[in-house]
C-alpha cells in the first residue's frame, strides 16, 4: 500500500505534535519545520480538526494541539481520516471507475482484505508509540 503525501504529512505533524504535548504548534512554524507548503499543511490540519483529532485556537498564542492523550489515537483512525476519498484502487470509487472488467474481477475482493488487513494492524499502534522525542524533532526529516 502506498499512502498518498497528505496522510504522510499529517502524521509527520501528528509525531512531531505528541513529542511536545503540552503547546500548541502553528501551521507556519511545522510548514519551517518540514519544509513544507503552508498552505497544504492548513488543509491537513483542518481535516485533522474536523475528524477530532487535534483542536485549534486562532490569534496570538494559538496553533493546534491534540485533542486526546496521543495513547487514545489509533494510528488507524489517522489514517483512515486522511485517506478518506482516496480509493486504494480505481474501482473503489464511489463512481465504481472506469473498469472494464469490474464484475468478473476476482482481485477486488482480494485488495478490499488487504486493505482491511493493513488498518487493523495499524488500529493496534497509537499515536504515542511514534511520537518524536524533542531531541529528534529538531533534527531534518
Amino acid at each position: 500500500m502506498r499512502l498518498t503525501s497528505f496522510t504522510d504529512y499529517g502524521l509527520r505533524m501528528l509525531m512531531r505534535m505528541a513529542g511536545a504535548p503540552e503547546r500548541a504548534f502553528s501551521t507556519a512554524e511545522m510548514a519551517d519545520e518540514f519544509n513544507l507548503s503552508r498552505n497544504h499543511l492548513s488543509k491537513i490540519m483542518q481535516r485533522l480538526a474536523a475528524g477530532g483529532i487535534v483542536t485549534t485556537k486562532r490569534g496570538s498564542g494559538g496553533g493546534a494541539s491534540l485533542a486526546l492523550p496521543s495513547d487514545k489515537i489509533s494510528l488507524g483512525r489517522i489514517v483512515r481520516l486522511l485517506e478518506d476519498g482516496q480509493p486504494l484502487v480505481e474501482c473503489f470509487g464511489t463512481d465504481g471507475g472506469n473498469c472494464t472488467i469490474d464484475g468478473h474481477c476476482k482481485l477486488k475482493s482480494r485488495l478490499r482484505s488487504a486493505e482491511a488487513a493493513f488498518l487493523a494492524d495499524l488500529d493496534h499502534g497509537t499515536l504515542a508509540d511514534i511520537a518524536l522525542t524533542p531531541r529528534l524533532a529538531l533534527k531534518e526529516f
